[in-house]
């Protein structure tokens, strides 16, 4: 009823539509430094957010204080924004339904503090063990967090979820003589504390240890033009970038998006469809319903290479004449939604990951992604290279350090003519406007037929 009471009067003056996002929140970081516990944070947030669509712009107030009179004051505030006329007070709330549902076997809000602290020092001793005095740095953090929305809008819908995000963070620092290197590694998603139970952090402390020993002995990357096969294991870093936030209705709407106005027109390789799905268990981007009340549902963005549809939330999608698809989202109750990817990928294809390689006589191969930025604008894209390997004879050959891939996303698209059969996910933060949201993206084994590798010339 308090819900319903809101809606009404913040639309008593006109708007077009208006929502309430009411957020509850306990997270937990734990961070180990030197093999100490530096900090350890937890606590719950809470509050509301309150908007008002109208003639496609924004009107927007949020509040931690929940009492009836303190919502009920900001809606009336936004309401004399509006300001457009008598507005329609007849309104009933109706419980939505999600279309996928999901389960959590151990949720980390009721495991005890010592055995959190246990992972991390676990996890440290067994990289100091195997990186001996060639490790200089271990940094660990463990993170859970307990969210539970509830939205109401003025089309009667009241959508409900919780999310359960439990994550796992390692970075390793090793020297030999002048040369320092990182390994860096991640695990988690919308899962519960049985993540460590499928998979073991001491494992991913290893490989992240392995990795910057790796590159300690490797040599400078070559530069120039050349083809480059991407591994699954790298994630979807590049497919982030060169091609997701170009396909957010907000940006592809206004002309900042290098894909405006390509619906229906060739944007990557007939090889090549993207899609974003948030219904997927377990994945970091998964929920039940998006941050304006929609279902989640999994959207093709490109079929076959063909760009099919961008990412809407409610307010672009009034403004393109459109439906949301589900990816209206937002960081907290202090934040306005916009359409935000989810788990966004490459469909796997036909080829044999280890076909791929044997068929490339010479290039890069690239097992771990570092940072990457975008320009959504041009497609112009760069990243940094954490893990690569020389391609010689159609065999993996020795490790190469300090590489970066540079190109235009479109042409980086229109140029993979082989994908591999399998798929490898990596987490993140994905931040947009001074706002992040938890994503994962993934690709399969991929090879671009030329692209320019930054490195010694």
């Amino acid at each position: 009823m308090l819900l319903e009471k809101v809606l009404r009067k913040a639309l008593c003056r006109g708007g077009d539509y208006a929502d309430v996002f009411v957020e509850w929140k306990r997270p937990t970081t734990l961070q180990m430094e030197e093999g100490r516990i530096e900090k350890v944070l937890t606590g719950v947030e809470q509050g509301a957010g309150i908007r008002v669509l109208f003639d496609g712009k924004t009107a927007f107030a949020f509040s931690n204080d929940l009492r009836e009179e303190t919502l009920l004051l900001a809606a009336r505030g936004l309401s004399v924004a509006v300001a457009r006329g008598k507005g329609a007070p007849g309104l009933s709330l109706m419980t939505q339904r999600p279309a996928v549902d999901f389960t959590f076997r151990e949720r980390p809000d009721a495991v005890a503090l010592p055995r959190k602290v246990s992972l991390l020092r676990e996890a440290d001793h067994a990289a100091r063990a195997l990186g001996g005095e060639k490790v200089r740095q271990v940094s660990l953090v463990y993170r859970d967090s307990v969210q539970r929305v509830q939205v109401a809008t003025s089309e009667g819908a009241l959508a409900e979820d919780e999310r359960i995000h439990t994550i796992s963070l390692v970075n390793v620092v090793a020297q030999e003589k002048d040369v320092v290197q990182t390994g860096y590694e991640t695990m988690g998603g919308l899962v519960g504390f049985e993540l460590f139970a499928e998979e073991s952090f001491v494992q991913a402390a290893l490989r992240a240890v392995r990795r910057a020993l790796a590159m300690l002995t490797a040599r400078r990357a070559p530069g120039g033009r050349m083809p480059v096969v991407i591994s699954s294991e790298a994630g979807g870093t590049m497919i982030h970038e060169a091609i997701g936030h170009g396909l957010e209705a907000d940006l592809a709407g206004q002309g900042l998006s290098k894909f405006s106005g390509l619906l229906g027109r060739q944007v990557a390789s007939p090889l090549v469809t993207v899609i974003d799905d948030a219904t997927l268990p377990g994945k970091r981007g998964s929920f039940r319903f998006d941050d304006e009340g929609t279902p989640s549902a999994r959207t093709v963005l490109v079929k076959d290479g063909v760009l099919r549809t961008y990412m809407f939330d409610k307010l672009s999608a009034m403004r393109e004449g459109a439906q949301s698809t589900g990816n209206g989202r937002r960081e907290s109750y202090r934040h306005r939604p916009i359409p935000r990817m989810t788990n966004t990928f490459i469909a796997p294809g036909a080829s044999e990951p280890e076909d791929i390689v044997r068929s490339t006589a010479r290039g890069l191969l690239v097992k771990r992604m570092g940072g990457g930025q975008v320009n959504t604008v041009t497609g112009e894209f760069v990243f940094d290279v954490q893990e690569g390997y020389l391609i010689e004879n159609g065999a993996q050959g020795e490790a190469v350090r300090g590489a970066t891939l540079t190109g235009n996303g479109p042409d980086v698209l229109m140029n993979i003519d082989m994908v591999g059969s399998d798929l490898g996910f990596a987490i993140g933060t994905c931040g947009k406007d001074a706002q992040g949201v938890p994503v994962s993206d993934a690709m399969p084994t991929v090879r671009i037929a030329e692209m320019v590798v930054g490195g010694e010339v």
